[in-house]
């Protein structure tokens, strides 16, 4: 089933919804199953699971509505299932001032169990802007990553893109220390 054929947006919104993508592994079958459908034999093999864990996980993931079966095959008498994203993008609450960013968490996650010898690009940029600029800067990086999801492959491996640009909290100041 092509990605075309998907919603574009499913907003996060349920108690079951938010446990279903906070969990890691979880989130990894989501991004196997991001270009392409997989049966659960192809969805344990690339993450690296035992089909019964694969199983439990992706039917965590079918029950919250953020993965649904696309077709079925018949394969020596049993029915094999192929699994693909609910939408073409999710899209995960904002988890309020000191909630954790499940987002950024998966991401480092992720990042740290990337093979060290591969390519990558990691910065991190302290940045003074007006509101214009820090509002047309999140346009800009949102609209390059738009850009090249569009531009995707499913059969170039995958690379994963992550950026936050925020306020961070104020610096607290202990009484007596000038500024």
């Amino acid at each position: 089933m092509p990605t075309d054929d998907l919603p574009e947006t499913l907003h996060v919104t349920t108690d079951e919804q938010l446990r279903a993508v906070a969990n890691l592994t979880r989130h990894r079958i989501m991004a196997v199953l991001r270009f392409e459908p997989a049966t659960i034999t192809q969805i344990a093999e690339r993450v690296g699971l035992a089909k019964g864990s694969s199983s439990y996980h992706v039917r965590l993931l079918e029950r919250a509505g953020l993965v649904k079966v696309v077709r079925t095959r018949k394969v020596r008498g049993v029915t094999e299932r192929y699994y693909a994203m609910a939408a073409r993008t999710i899209v995960v609450p904002d988890p309020g001032e000191g909630g954790p960013d499940v987002l950024m968490r998966h991401a480092v996650a992720d990042l740290e169990a990337a093979p060290a010898d591969a390519a990558r690009h990691v910065r991190m940029a302290h940045l003074r802007l007006t509101d214009e600029q820090f509002t047309e800067l999140g346009a800009r990086l949102q609209a390059l990553a738009d850009e090249y999801r569009e531009l995707s492959d499913p059969s170039l491996p995958d690379a994963s893109l992550v950026f936050a640009l925020f306020h961070p909290a104020p610096r607290r100041h202990p009484e007596g220390d000038a500024k």
